[in-house]
């Protein structure tokens, strides 16, 4: 048995929930977000709670029983709170500033780089070296911090890129004469 499938989730005061067929409808201070889920899984709306349980005993069912009900605890989660990654740029001369909607990032390269903020996502720079990602939709937070992310990777000898700020950079001795 799923032991986080079992858990109904809670839906804290200001929020609501709806339900048609299989898609279900969070409504929070901070937006509105929806999820489908399979048909291997039945969703129960009843008062402040979401359960979810699986239909039949079949593996794909029991697997999909957990992941549900993660991504409706996600929905309620997005719309209360929001989710938020933190970014650290580590490098002399690189820096990051807000201008309107466009982040742009010297990174060492021979121009600045313009990353342009999507919607419902909300991107600052309270430090030169410091970048706030937020958002209510978790997915899509986490594929913009990656984004920014990509354009310079920390490397294993000096550290130095953008990286993560709970990141743990895995550093190497340099060449020995």
């Amino acid at each position: 048995m799923s032991r986080i499938g079992k858990k109904p989730v809670q839906l804290p005061g200001g929020v609501s929930a709806s339900l048609s067929g299989q898609t279900v409808e969070v409504k929070g201070p901070k937006g509105v977000r929806t999820f489908t889920a399979t048909d291997d899984v039945t969703i129960v709306i009843d008062g402040n709670t979401v359960t979810v349980t699986p239909r039949g005993k079949s593996k794909r069912a029991r697997q999909q029983w957990g992941t549900s009900r993660t991504q409706i605890a996600n929905l309620v989660t997005g719309v209360t709170e929001g989710f938020k990654k933190e970014l650290e740029i580590n490098g002399v001369g690189y820096r990051a500033q807000m201008q309107g909607t466009v982040l742009k990032l010297s990174l060492g390269y021979s121009h600045d780089v313009n990353f342009e903020t999507p919607d419902g996502v909300t991107i600052s720079s309270a430090k030169p070296t410091e970048i706030a990602v937020e958002g209510i939709d978790q997915q899509v937070v986490g594929e913009v911090a990656a984004n920014i992310r990509k354009w310079r990777k920390p490397e294993p000898y000096k550290g130095k890129g953008i990286k993560y700020k709970d990141e743990y950079i895995f550093r190497k001795e340099g060449k020995k004469k």
